[in-house]
C-alpha cells in the first residue's frame, strides 16, 4: 500500500467516524432490518470512498453523508419493485424474540416497551414515506430542519408541512389503540 493510499484511508476515516453512528441510525431507520442496513450501510461508505475529493472540500459532510444514503435507498427500492416477486414459506421468515430485547430484568415491563415499540413501528409503517422520512430524521435523530431539506431535496415549507402531519397521524393512531392517551 502506497503513502497516498494510507492518506487518503486515514482522511477518510477522521471525515466520517463523527458521522458513523448517525449514518447507520439512519440507515436502519430506513430499512428497518439490521442486514438491510448494515448491507446499505457498507454500500454507501463504498460509494462515497470513491467520492473523497468531494467529501474534504465539504464544511458539514453530515447532511450529504444523509443525502447519498436516502438516494442510494430510493435507487435500491425502485431496483427492488421492478424485481420479480418469489414466494417464501413461512418456515423461511426470521422470528421474533423477547431474548433480543436488552434489560431482562422486569419481564413484564419488558413486554410492555416491546408492546409499545412495535405499536409505534406499526404506526410509523402507516405513514407514507415522505412523512416517515421527515419525522423520523427530525424527531428520532434531531436533524434540523435546513438539514433536511439538503437530504431530501424539499422545500423548508414543505417538511414543515410533512412533521406537521406527520405528527398528528401518529397522534391520532396511537390515541386510537390505546398506546398514549389524548392530550
Amino acid at each position: 500500500m502506497t503513502s497516498v493510499d494510507q492518506h487518503q484511508r486515514a482522511s477518510f476515516d477522521a471525515l466520517l467516524r463523527p458521522h458513523l453512528d448517525r449514518l447507520y441510525r439512519f440507515a436502519f431507520r430506513l430499512t428497518g432490518v439490521k442486514p438491510e442496513a448494515e448491507d446499505l450501510f457498507q454500500d454507501v461508505l463504498t460509494k462515497v470512498f470513491a467520492r473523497i475529493d468531494d467529501l474534504v472540500e465539504l464544511e458539514e459532510p453530515g447532511a450529504w453523508l444523509c443525502r447519498v444514503m436516502y438516494n442510494h435507498f430510493i435507487d435500491g427500492r425502485r431496483r427492488y419493485a421492478r424485481q420479480r416477486l418469489v414466494s417464501v414459506s413461512e418456515d423461511q421468515l426470521p422470528e421474533k424474540s423477547l431474548e433480543s430485547l436488552p434489560g431482562k430484568l422486569d419481564p413484564v415491563r419488558d413486554v410492555e416497551r416491546l408492546d409499545n415499540i412495535m405499536q409505534l413501528q406499526r404506526a410509523l409503517d402507516s405513514l407514507s414515506d415522505d412523512h416517515r422520512l421527515v419525522v423520523l430524521l427530525h424527531d428520532s435523530e434531531g436533524y434540523k430542519l435546513s438539514e433536511i431539506q439538503e437530504i431530501t431535496g424539499d422545500p423548508v415549507g414543505t417538511i414543515k408541512s410533512r412533521l406537521h402531519r406527520a405528527r398528528a397521524r401518529l397522534r391520532e393512531i396511537l390515541s386510537a389503540d390505546g398506546t398514549i392517551s389524548s392530550l
